[in-house]
């Protein structure tokens, strides 16, 4: 084939996906009724989440010719497995359409490839079956469409025993949060730039009924779902810049997450990224575009120096009445140990976890650290508790009031040039009090040659 035909075939590819026309078209037969999730292998070259009008191509998903969900390609030119759920489907025969989607995709891009699918109807009876089966459906932010923000990257569910049967949890990361929490106070009491949401819970009894339904609406309230559902699975709509919900809402962009199974037994929520990396990747991305990062920034400045300079740790310290905050110890060229404090002296820097939403007392926090200093300069931790702030309409609390005990450091780390964690510097377990307004409490870090 000569060069010039083949431009033309390429431009012909181009322009029929810029029409419409599918990526992908795939048959399949379901032997019984089945809820069905589907991986799709998928790449957008050109693409680029860091990039503006390169951000992303933008896929419909369309099941038997009924629109599906949209599916964002935020992982770039290399191949990446994407995994949506697909609904209830009957027994038989059915058509997965997947097609290129130009208004929606960055205004730069030009084409996406589906390189390979992979259907898997829910085993009946299973637990990752009947958390599939209610796994909820997200209707997108209007005013986040086209901006190339806030989108839902993974869905994971816990499930706990109660009283009258059992509960499935439902969460998700989104790529960021434009309204709520700021970036530099987001890194130094949560540890990242992602937005990680509870977003709906069902209980079943022992027959498998549904007991109640519950999701978070604005300002973080658990409210009962009374929305509509879409075979048992609840529609759920994004309705603020911290993506808190509703049940009822103007329909948008669909996503639905296949979601996976996380035990969050003894670590934070955060845990879910690390085994699923990229996630830290696309949220390093999008704050880059946004222009959140700063080198010159400062506690307060609502910005943040560069995600590679922080250190994060995550520490398992339950406490009442207390908030935490460390620091990280750098050892200079002459020997010195230089510390550097999560909170940067302020109050509302310091991390606070409710007991009744995280017993464990486990949490991220992450602290900028000098440019260059690498893993082998990393030499100590400290660990201070203070007596919280009281809540509106509440009175003061006396100081060294609240308790705090330290038992354990899971990981430390830092980011490396791809934006991905590095891996884990350190560890720890004991039991340590940990005092308000006392002294701090140091662990050493023994240098060793592997840290580089």
């Amino acid at each position: 084939m000569s060069r010039s035909a083949l431009v033309l075939l390429v431009a012909l590819a181009l322009r029929a996906q810029a029409e419409g026309h599918p990526l992908l078209e795939h048959g399949f037969a379901l032997d019984a009724p089945a809820d069905v999730a589907a991986t799709l292998t998928a790449a957008c070259a050109g693409c680029d989440w860091g990039t503006r009008g390169h951000e992303a191509a933008a896929l419909e998903l369309r099941i038997d010719g009924r629109y599906s969900q949209h599916l964002f390609l935020t992982r770039g030119a290399q191949a990446a497995e994407y995994h949506v759920a697909l609904g209830r489907l009957d027994r038989g025969l059915h058509q997965l359409i997947v097609l290129f989607d130009a208004g929606r995709s960055g205004s730069e891009v030009r084409a996406a490839e589906v390189k390979a699918v992979a259907i898997a109807p829910a085993v009946g009876g299973s637990p990752d079956g009947a958390a599939l089966a209610r796994a909820p459906i997200l209707h997108a932010r209007p005013d986040t469409l086209g901006r190339f923000s806030d989108v839902p990257l993974l869905m994971w569910y816990e499930r706990e025993p109660t009283a009258r049967g059992v509960r499935t949890r439902y969460s998700v990361i989104f790529s960021n949060e434009d309204g709520g929490t700021p970036s530099d106070r987001l890194m130094a009491t949560w540890g990242r730039l992602t937005d990680i949401e509870y977003v709906y819970g069902v209980e079943l009894d022992g027959r498998g009924r549904v007991v109640s339904e519950e999701f978070q609406g604005r300002n973080h309230k658990l409210v009962p779902f009374s929305g509509r559902h879409e075979a048992a699975h609840p529609l759920l709509y994004v309705v603020t810049d911290n993506n808190m919900l509703d049940d009822h809402g103007e329909p948008t962009l669909r996503f639905a997450l296949a979601p996976i199974p996380f035990d969050l037994a003894n670590t934070s929520r955060e845990a879910v990224m690390d085994v699923h990396p990229w996630t830290y990747r696309v949220s390093v991305a999008e704050a880059r575009r946004e222009g959140r990062i700063d080198e010159g920034a400062r506690a307060g400045d609502r910005k943040i120096p560069d995600p590679q300079r922080f250190a994060t740790l995550e520490a398992c310290a339950p406490a009442q009445d207390a908030t935490i905050a460390f620091s990280v110890g750098v050892r200079g060229p002459r020997g010195e140990l230089r510390w550097f404090d999560s909170d940067g002296g302020r109050k509302e820097f310091r991390i606070a976890r409710r007991p009744h939403e995280f017993p464990t007392g486990c949490f991220r926090g992450a602290v900028a650290l000098p440019a260059g200093v690498a893993a082998a300069d990393v030499a100590g931790l400290r660990f201070r508790a203070f007596t919280r702030v009281a809540e509106k309409e509440e009175p003061p609390l006396p100081l060294g009031s609240g308790r705090a005990r330290l038992r354990s450091v899971n990981t430390l780390f830092l980011l490396g040039p791809d934006d991905l964690p590095r891996p884990r510097l350190f560890s720890w377990r004991g039991d340590v009090p940990l005092v308000p307004e006392g002294p701090p409490f140091e662990i050493a870090i023994t240098p060793s040659p592997t840290r580089r």
